[in-house]
């Protein structure tokens, strides 16, 4: 019985053997840069990195539920791609809003008097 199911596995059209395999094993890693990138200060995230990560995770999540056979490993991992690359850029908001709301800090350049005799 195992073994029947293993080898179902393994000769799926989505099985270890093709590309609908590999390519969202491999795409992991941007979900764990994403979140170790969690424990950055969000002053020193990219806008626009994070963007591209929530744009292709959106995209991709969709286009590997029209594609046969339909993967579903390639739309989760899209999904946390396009989650995570949303958190931050809400981080990144969230931050550049608390700044804009910090009242300013004055800021005087005088000397101080020396006093003469």
């Amino acid at each position: 019985m195992a073994s029947s199911r293993f080898r179902t596995f393994l000769n799926h059209p989505a099985g270890p053997k093709t590309i609908h395999f590999w390519a969202p094993m491999c795409k992991w890693c941007l979900v764990i840069a994403g979140l170790g990138d969690m424990q950055r200060p969000a002053e020193s995230l990219s806008v626009s990195q994070n963007v591209a990560l929530a744009a292709t995770g959106v995209i991709w999540s969709r286009y590997s539920t029209q594609i046969i056979p339909v993967n579903y490993s390639l739309m989760s991992v899209n999904m946390f791609v396009g989650f995570t690359g949303l958190y931050q850029l809400f981080r990144i908001y969230t931050h550049r809003k608390s700044i804009e709301n910090q009242p300013a800090v004055a800021t005087t350049n005088i000397a101080p008097v020396e006093k003469s005799e």
